[in-house]
């Protein structure tokens, strides 16, 4: 026979082979095995051969795939710790009450989601019962990231042990009155149960992963010892088609987050139906686990299931469920006995035989009900096994069926996603499936009633008494944590003195502050620099070797800049997260460190910086997450402006992620022009933010990366700063009848303002008065907070009414945004009104030649300025005109 090995090149082909012979023997002893008994025994040999090869110690590459089958075998099962039948009760009730409160809400309109919890039950329950930590017993428990729609079982599971009313479960989805429950895990809506907002997939995964990672952070830095808390993560299979849910697998693997369990609902469908139709998405998802680095427990089948694999002694079981698509094992669920026979047992000879030995109420059991998910014995198995692993996260890959115990109307039902209610009759199918005492005249009204064993049953007392052994309820957010002192003044007022003749970008100004803020005795240690892999772009690397970049590992290496004055330090006890090129990497691990207050008790002051093209417009769905999730931190968009990068072009030039920020109402959004007003919004963000009338708020300033004399601080604008607009610069009338005018400028802007007042005077006679524009959203806020109060009777004018009250002439906005952003405030601005910006696609070219293009730069400014007043016959049109000209436009 030719040596199979000598046909297959592969990386063997460049390794010495020392004993030829040897290997010869091994290839036709396959062989022989091969033919002998089948390529079926011979790969189940081989693969024993690996167990063994690692089991003994040798290193070789893990295969990625296994069988269709458990990972671990009931007869491994450890004992299961509680009362099988007392938590079947409560389950049952559970599923029930989860399904009552969708069909009842349903009168309203208002939906719902019934099949996900019925599939995940057990997966939940078994947690909650014997495994997820409460916040009230050591330490900060577990962060559990419940699935979103699985969110009517964790409602229903509140409400068995006396956490919520029947009131509040009729209010499923119904806010407004106050008293209502929110649709998802909603922190901000629900603040006392929910801590992680989940339903926006891809984003649940994401953050548990940096969670995990922040956990582990906390304790490398000794701010606090989390070793005891867990991070859960549920998940549908569908989900996992987003790509945040496996972007960071590979970090979660390499930092070794055996803190980290994800738990995966393999039903086998998503939204609109089977999630891999024609491919398997456990084997899937399995190769792709394994390929990270993870642990991976798959949890299929059901105890019906060992006898059929009992009784597979020709492998054809094995090979017959390794080939069946995921679509047809959801047709099985729905069919006959009769078609199981025909379609799944009836593909060869072997099978044929195998399920002559087996009743028809096998096969049904086995087709129907017995997955993994749905036994309370393997999932404990798998959650054990989970926590009993060391050096690497674990996946479960738990199967289920969609809509379990909803009856034949919802299980595995393509549409059951969007399947909100069930039938009085349904109803009472369920109730004699589950074995709940639920009489008949409980229906009489025509709705469907709760149910509930009573405050004292045997099952609350045996629910409660769980949780307390673990730490007390969960879900659950606590907020413990005290406010910070004020650091010292020392930090700001560096920048209140301004920079004299030496240039400095805002960029550089804000990092000097923080830099100079993490030395404060008191809260520096408390500070998280998080960047994505652009320090240097933001002249961070001075903080390199006095803050150093946090890693597990510590530094392993000699960096090649050792002898450099900002070299690369790496630490475990490091301060930087430098995230690499991940800006959605970054920004959970903002999220982590933003709730860290409520999560850990541990108030932590994270500040973010990146390219201000790729923070909203490519995370905003987290900015939202953040916001849910009550998170207080410094995001700051670096490189700002469409029109300051120089020579980057529209990818990098961001003009308008102020009007993306100003959709979030617990974004406070800044425009700061000078290092002073730096300064005064970050003192004010502390205060406000980690002060003793903590808001949950985050703040959004923007920054820049062109070089500019920094003035020193006037006297008295404190106020306009934080508030958002102030006179920086009166101008000077050239006679009592000079026209006049006002310029608005925020960020560089202020800038080209300043240059057009010049102008404007020295060549046209014409006053301007400059005003430094910090903030047109948290003018808007203002100005809506008033109007608002006019609906209630109360009169109150906004503050940009009143600071701009009497100014003479029209008002021209200048940025380096998009005209809509300071448009925002317009309609409160008495005077007439215009405003220049950038609006369109950015291009490659020096600033100069940007600003013309747009029409911002300071000529322009100052022609539109003329052109207002002429529209005013304040002046002749034709010095509009002359201006065009004299200024090449």
């Amino acid at each position: 026979m030719t040596d199979p090995v000598a046909q297959l090149p592969s990386e063997l082909d460049q390794l010495p082979d020392r004993d030829p012979e040897e290997t010869a023997e091994w290839a036709a002893s396959l062989d022989a095995v091969t033919k002998a008994a089948g390529p079926h025994r011979a790969a189940y040999l081989m693969r024993r051969s690996l167990q063994h090869a690692e089991g003994a110690g040798i290193a070789l590459p893990k295969l990625l795939e296994s069988d269709y089958v458990n990972t671990i075998p009931t007869s491994a099962e450890p004992a299961f710790d509680g009362d099988l039948e007392m938590e079947s009760k409560i389950t049952a009730w559970n599923r029930w009450n989860a399904a009552a409160m969708v069909t009842r809400g349903a009168r309203y309109g208002v939906g719902g989601h019934i099949a996900t919890f019925a599939s995940a039950a057990w997966l939940y329950e078994t947690g909650f019962n014997h495994f997820f930590r409460g916040k009230e017993g050591d330490g900060s428990g577990d962060q559990l990231y419940i699935q979103g729609h699985a969110s009517p079982g964790i409602y229903a599971r509140a409400f068995l042990d006396g956490r919520l009313s029947e009131q509040q479960l009729d209010n499923f989805r119904q806010e407004s009155g106050g008293d209502g429950l929110p649709s998802y895990p909603h922190p901000r809506r629900l603040p006392w149960l929910w801590e992680f907002p989940t339903v926006s997939m891809g984003l649940g995964p994401l953050s548990a992963i940096y969670q995990a990672r922040f956990n582990r952070y906390l304790t490398n830095r000794k701010i606090k010892d989390t070793s005891n808390s867990h991070v859960w993560a549920f998940l549908g299979d569908g989900e996992m088609d987003e790509p945040e849910s496996t972007a960071a697998l590979a970090l979660a693997a390499r930092e070794q987050l055996d803190n980290l369990t994800f738990v995966i609902n393999c039903n086998l469908q998503r939204l609109d139906g089977p999630v891999r139709a024609n491919f398997r998405v456990v084997q899937e998802l399995e190769g792709a686990f394994r390929g990270a680095g993870w642990n991976v427990i798959k949890t299929l089948w059901g105890n019906a299931w060992d006898e059929l694999f009992q009784l597979d002694t020709t492998g054809a079981l094995i090979r017959r469920l390794r080939e069946v698509p995921d679509a047809q094992f959801q047709t099985y669920a729905t069919r006959d006995v009769a078609y199981i026979r025909e379609h799944f047992f009836g593909s060869e000879p072997a099978l044929v035989e195998l399920a002559k030995l087996l009743s028809d109420a096998k096969i049904a059991e086995c087709f129907y009900s017995s997955r993994g998910g749905h036994e309370a014995r393997k999932v404990y198995a798998a959650y054990r096994a989970a926590l009993e692993h060391k050096g690497a996260p674990t996946v479960i890959l738990a199967q289920t069926v969609k809509g379990y115990t909803l009856g034949k109307g919802f299980e595995s039902k393509n549409a059951n996603h969007q399947m909100k209610k069930l039938s009085i009759d349904e109803f009472k199918g369920m109730r004699d499936l589950l074995g709940l005492p639920i009489p008949d005249s409980a229906f009489q009204d025509g709705l469907v009633p709760y149910g509930h064993p009573g405050a004292d049953s045997a099952e609350v007392r045996y629910l409660q008494e769980r949780r307390a052994a673990l730490g007390g309820p969960a879900p659950a957010r606590r907020v413990h944590a005290a406010a910070l002192p004020q650091p010292e003044e020392r930090a700001f007022k560096a920048l209140y003195k301004g920079s004299g003749k030496q240039e400095m970008a805002t960029t550089m100004a804000f990092v000097r502050l923080v830099k100079d803020l993490m030395r404060d005795k008191e809260t520096g240690r408390r500070w998280v620099p998080i960047v994505p892999d652009e320090a240097r772009t933001f002249g961070m690397e001075s903080l390199f070797p006095s803050a150093g970049i946090y890693s597990p590992l510590g530094q392993t290496y000699e960096p090649v800049d050792r002898d450099q004055l900002m070299y690369y330090k790496e630490a475990k006890d490091g301060q930087i997260l430098n995230e690499g090129i991940t800006e959605a990497g970054a920004m959970a691990d903002f999220i982590a460190a933003a709730s860290s207050y409520a999560t850990h008790g541990e108030t932590m002051i994270p500040f973010y910086i990146f390219y201000s093209m790729f923070g909203w417009q490519r995370t905003g769905d987290q900015m939202w997450q953040l916001a849910d999730q009550l998170g207080k931190g410094f995001i700051v968009g670096a490189t700002a402006g469409r029109t300051t990068l120089t020579g980057e072009g529209l990818q990098h030039a961001d003009g308008h992620s102020h009007l993306i920020a100003s959709t979030n109402p617990a974004s406070l959004n800044y425009d700061p022009a000078f290092a002073y007003e730096i300064a005064v919004i970050v003192k004010d963000g502390l205060r406000r933010m980690y002060g003793p009338d903590a808001e949950d708020v985050f703040y959004y300033l923007t920054v820049y990366n062109e070089p500019k004399q920094q003035p020193a601080m006037p006297e008295g604008v404190e106020e306009g700063i934080v508030k958002g607009l102030y006179r920086f610069k009166e101008g000077t009338p050239a006679s009592a009848d000079a026209p006049r005018l006002q310029l608005i400028g925020s960020g560089t802007a202020i800038h080209w303002a300043l240059e057009a007042q010049e102008l404007l005077a020295a060549d046209w006679g014409v006053t301007a008065d400059v005003w430094s524009a910090t903030s047109w959203g948290e003018l808007r806020r203002d100005a809506l907070e008033c109007d608002e109060a006019l609906l209630r009777g109360e009169e109150r004018v906004p503050y940009v009414t009143q600071a701009l009250s009497g100014a003479p002439g029209p008002v021209l906005a200048v940025s380096d945004w998009m005209r809509a952003v300071p448009d925002q405030i317009s309609q409160w601005v008495e005077q007439d009104w215009s405003s220049l910006g950038t609006d369109g696609f950015g291009l490659s070219d020096t600033r100069e030649g940007a600003r013309r293009h747009f029409g911002v730069d300071a000529q322009s400014v100052a022609v539109a300025a003329l052109a207002q007043l002429a529209r005013r016959g304040e002046i002749p049109a034709s010095k509009v005109k002359e201006a065009r000209e004299k200024y090449g436009m």
